[in-house]
């Protein structure tokens, strides 16, 4: 277990695919605020204006934790940050299911017409929630894509 934490290539693996997954869904919402205002509206949580508000403010928030934990910067708190969203839109979507509500969760398109929610949303939340907590615990932070890539000279035996 103790290498899971530190395994580098496993670390930037994850960031990659978890900050992939917050930049489309961010880039999604951004395009078309007004649909995810609706998206946001069919919860049956918050008022049209609370919506516009998260409609403005979410998206921006996704794509900038997505890409800072792409590039390494800032990388905990953007897994702290990511964490929370997880954890408020799995609540949001276990009520939106406990209400009997037949909406799409408003993630990756803001067609009212697309998948609808359920257990399935549940579960993959809780699996990138894992994650996320898997990620802020893991040891070697300071490692990004910069690093990763930049060529290590050749180091000759004297």
């Amino acid at each position: 277990m103790k290498s899971l934490l530190s395994n580098t290539i496993l670390i930037l693996l994850v960031r990659i695919f978890l900050g992939g997954i917050f930049v489309v869904a961010g880039l999604d919402k951004i395009t078309d605020l007004q649909a995810f205002a609706n998206s946001v509206l069919q919860y049956k949580v918050v008022g049209p204006m609370l919506a516009m508000c998260t409609a403005t403010f979410l998206p921006a928030l996704e794509l900038l934790c997505g890409l800072s934990l792409i590039i390494g910067l800032y990388p905990r708190s953007c897994e702290l940050l990511i964490i929370i969203m997880l954890m408020g839109f799995t609540i949001l979507v276990s009520s939106a299911l406990v209400r009997g509500l037949d909406i799409s969760c408003g993630c990756f398109t803001q067609d009212p017409n697309a998948s609808k929610i359920g257990y399935q949303k549940i579960l993959e939340n809780c699996g990138l929630l894992f994650l996320s907590v898997w990620l802020l615990f893991a040891r070697n932070q300071d490692i990004n894509l910069f690093q990763f890539f930049r060529k290590q000279p050749n180091k000759s035996i004297t």
